[in-house]
């Protein structure tokens, strides 16, 4: 029985811990993805290092020298500790709580909820109708041809695959325009302001999905901050090359110096992976939550989309429509909405296309459905906009 841990990794890891031998007690593939296997083979094993998998190739894990129970309780743990891998390096998070650092859970499995926590209707005329919903969309300021919502989102987190999934549902199949895959830098490297067509001789779709840069924990990587302000107020012209190190400025070739309301951004939506959520690091959290306070000063709607609902989720792996009868993906939502600081209306999830050949109707459901949200939200920025207008006029 191996390990699916390089030898690299293994050492990395037992260079934390002191002169230790790893010896593998558990692996769900081998002994079943079930909470009575784990337990039969872990309870009162000590100390332990726990390393998890998704699809996309991630590895993330914890330390503990406390011995696995069925208790339901917290123990205090000095020395416990999270960790991720990027690439052979290894990222270590502490433990910040000591006396809450693990909770001994009980046997249980994926709680399915009896009834779905939202109501959403899984059928093929309801594809249909939300296509043509967002087809005929119009925006409700004239001088506005195309609704523009910029995406942000950490590396990896599937920026770029929801516009390819989106594309691939109004092509009748799956597409891949947008650079999109696993990587531990942002594939992304410039602005990209896709429009869409209503298939492949159809007419432009009347909503425009804006790429950026991913996000990274460290300064001096990934998207700056202040280039966002630029994408916001509609400086930032099609692909303009990110440089982490300089932020843009107004000699830039091709910078709007004084772009109109159709150039700005109408709507933020954020992009986070559901298997990532609890152990997002500090720093970019915090990155996050800057961001956020810069849109919130210039009243641009935001929502969340949580992508890999399916990695993260058995239930939702087996079947994507037991998406709001997942009691895990539920608490996730609700982890996103307090990390973020934003309502849990506001957090959407969606199955963005990876690995399939063909298009699923179900998934394309949730896809069209975020599509919605962000066409709602715009018009909100759009009726505040109108309303600020009336009352300069009425001022004047």
């Amino acid at each position: 029985m191996n390990s699916m841990l390089t030898n690299s990794q293994q050492k990395t890891i037992c260079s934390q811990l002191g002169r230790v031998k790893l010896q593998l007690l558990y692996k769900a593939s081998i002994h079943g993805f079930t909470g009575a296997a784990f337990h039969q083979r872990c309870d009162t094993r000590c100390p332990t290092v726990s390393v998890g998998y998704n699809a996309s190739g991630y590895v993330f894990g914890g330390y503990t020298k406390q011995p696995f129970s069925q208790s339901g309780q917290y123990v205090h743990d000095d020395q416990a500790f999270l960790f991720t891998f990027s690439g052979e390096k290894l990222l270590k998070y502490p433990v910040t709580g000591p006396a809450n650092a693990v909770r001994m859970i009980a046997n249980s499995e994926t709680t399915e909820l009896e009834r779905p926590w939202r109501t959403i209707t899984w059928e093929s005329e309801k594809k249909k109708e939300l296509m043509e919903t967002i087809k005929t969309y119009k925006p409700t300021v004239s001088s506005v041809p195309q609704a523009r919502v910029l995406l942000i989102g950490p590396v990896g987190a599937g920026k770029s695959s929801f516009f390819n999934s989106i594309n691939s549902v109004f092509r009748g199949h799956v597409t891949s325009q947008a650079i999109a895959g696993s990587s531990t830098t942002s594939l992304t490297t410039k602005f990209r302001t896709y429009s869409m067509k209503a298939g492949r001789d159809g007419k432009l779709l009347p909503i425009i999905l804006c790429d950026t840069m991913g996000l990274e924990e460290s300064t001096g990587a990934g998207l700056d901050i202040d280039d966002i302000s630029s994408i916001l107020k509609g400086h930032l012209p099609d692909r303009y090359q990110f440089n982490p190190s300089a932020p843009l400025h107004s000699e830039t070739s091709g910078y709007r110096k004084s772009p109109g309301l159709k150039d700005k951004i109408h709507c933020v939506a954020y992009i986070t992976d559901a298997c990532k959520v609890s152990i997002m690091p500090t720093k970019l959290e915090e990155k996050l939550n800057a961001i956020r306070r810069k849109v919130n000063l210039m009243g641009i709607p935001q929502l969340v989309l949580v992508t890999k609902v399916d990695e993260a989720c058995p239930l939702v792996t087996e079947d994507v429509r037991n998406i709001y009868k997942s009691g895990y993906i539920k608490e996730i939502m609700q982890e996103v909405s307090a990390r973020l600081g934003v309502p849990l209306s506001c957090v959407v999830p969606v199955k963005n296309y990876s690995e399939e050949l063909e298009l699923d109707p179900n998934s394309d459901i949730l896809l069209l459905s975020a599509i919605i949200q962000m066409l709602r939200f715009t018009d909100n920025y759009f009726d505040e906009i109108s309303d600020q207008f009336s009352n300069i006029e009425v001022k004047e």
